[in-house]
């Protein structure tokens, strides 16, 4: 791989914030190395690694690099003592940010003019989640989003990120969280049918701190999201969930790289996701690069995937690059099915109808996802949504 030298830099400048504590400028397979230079991040053809599974033309321009000066309506609910004020582009870095892997990520912060800060004071516990509700007015408005999450050192917080209506949205959001801290982040991609979406969450986990962190997409014409964690010490912790319902023409991917450049850190991905109608597709990437210095580490990740319909696409591919074996344990699984007839049998030979039985199914498949997300209301919000497309294809008997 060729390296640049504004590449190296940020990776130097990376280096001395703990990003990478091998000692040395090591650069994985897995994901790009990180750069602010939009150079190193050239407009991709799709033949790309990173790129080969995106419907690149049904982008529409979103990755060219075009300005613009349109935004997304936006709404907050902020406990007392969390803010909410607009910082630069410097003072996002001088934060610790993580410095853009990929090219959304990177127009993100060179076109956005300036980012805004969402700070979560030391110590401070909230009680009722902070929401962030950001809305688009037309699939011809191309917007740039330059997020900032600060958590303080041993404070506590439920952050939720809510994004409706349409545009094309290329953006990125850094999750700077302090040692000791517990926060859980949640990132609902409830879009138009002719949004696009191109996002980046890139999580830095302090010594001893806990990231729960769910990225759902229900939807969108095309959504492709991409978490990223790394750890700034010894003893953090990180679980990446997911939930996603494709319908017809739908393309919804999620990538996932987990960089364990820590000892003693631990990270679990569980991802599940459901297909319906002719066209759906979804892609899931799980990478885990196990470093060198990274001893005593866990990690675990999982991708299941439900097929509803025919005509639908489905793609899983977990990665892990290993260069120690000295960890606690590594693993990955991955699986794509149909319905499970004998589940169906069972319930419809108690006299179940065929279309409860197949509800049932569904709602046991994704159920015990939606628990996890820890916040009741959303929760049953989801839940809703989740019978909802249901009931468009699968209940009407079409499977």
């Amino acid at each position: 791989m060729t390296v640049t030298d504004a590449a190296r830099e940020s990776v130097e400048a990376s280096l001395e914030q703990g990003s990478t504590k091998d000692g040395h400028l090591s650069f994985s397979h897995l994901n790009p190395p990180p750069t602010y230079d939009l150079a190193d991040h050239p407009l991709p053809t799709g033949r790309e690694e990173i790129w080969r599974f995106t419907p690149l033309k049904r982008l529409r321009g979103a990755l060219d690099g075009e300005a613009s000066e349109a935004r997304l309506g936006r709404t907050t609910e902020l406990p007392e003592g969390v803010t909410l004020t607009d910082i630069t582009a410097d003072r996002a870095r001088e934060l610790g940010e993580l410095a853009p892997n990929d090219r959304p990520a990177a127009l993100a912060v060179a076109r956005a003019g300036g980012a805004v800060l969402l700070d979560v004071p030391t110590e401070l516990e909230t009680s009722e989640p902070v929401v962030l509700r950001l809305h688009g007015e037309s699939a011809d408005d191309l917007v740039y989003g330059h997020l900032v999450i600060k958590v303080g050192a041993f404070a506590k917080a439920t952050i939720v990120l809510v994004h409706t209506g349409s545009a094309r949205y290329v953006a990125t959001t850094s999750v700077v969280v302090g040692d000791g801290a517990q926060v859980n982040v949640v990132s609902l991609q409830d879009w138009d049918d002719d949004a696009v979406h191109l996002g980046r969450d890139a999580i830095r986990v302090g010594r001893d701190a806990s990231v729960k962190h769910t990225s759902i997409s229900f939807g969108g014409d095309v959504v492709r999201m991409h978490a990223n964690v790394e750890y700034d010490a010894p003893g953090g912790e990180a679980e990446l969930l997911g939930l996603y319902f494709a319908d017809a023409g739908q393309h919804l991917e999620h990538r996932l790289f987990a960089d364990h450049n820590q000892p003693r850190t631990k990270s679990n991905v569980v991802y599940k996701g459901a297909l319906q109608g002719d066209g759906a597709h979804t892609v899931w990437i799980g990478n885990v690069l196990i470093r060198k210095v990274a001893e005593g580490i866990e990690t675990y990740e999982e991708n299941r995937n439900l097929v509803l319909t025919d005509g639908c696409q489905a793609d899983s591919v977990p990665n892990l690059e290993i260069e120690t074996g000295e960890i606690e344990g590594a693993g990955h699984a991955s699986a794509t099915a149909r319905f499970d007839d004998e589940q169906l049998f069972y319930l419809r030979s108690r006299g179940i109808s065929d279309e409860e039985a197949r509800r049932l199914v569904l709602h046991g498949f994704f159920q015990d996802l939606i628990r996890k997300v820890g916040i009741p209301s959303l929760e049953e919000k989801l839940t809703e949504t989740v019978e909802a497309e249901l009931a468009k294809n699968v209940l009407k008997g079409i499977a």
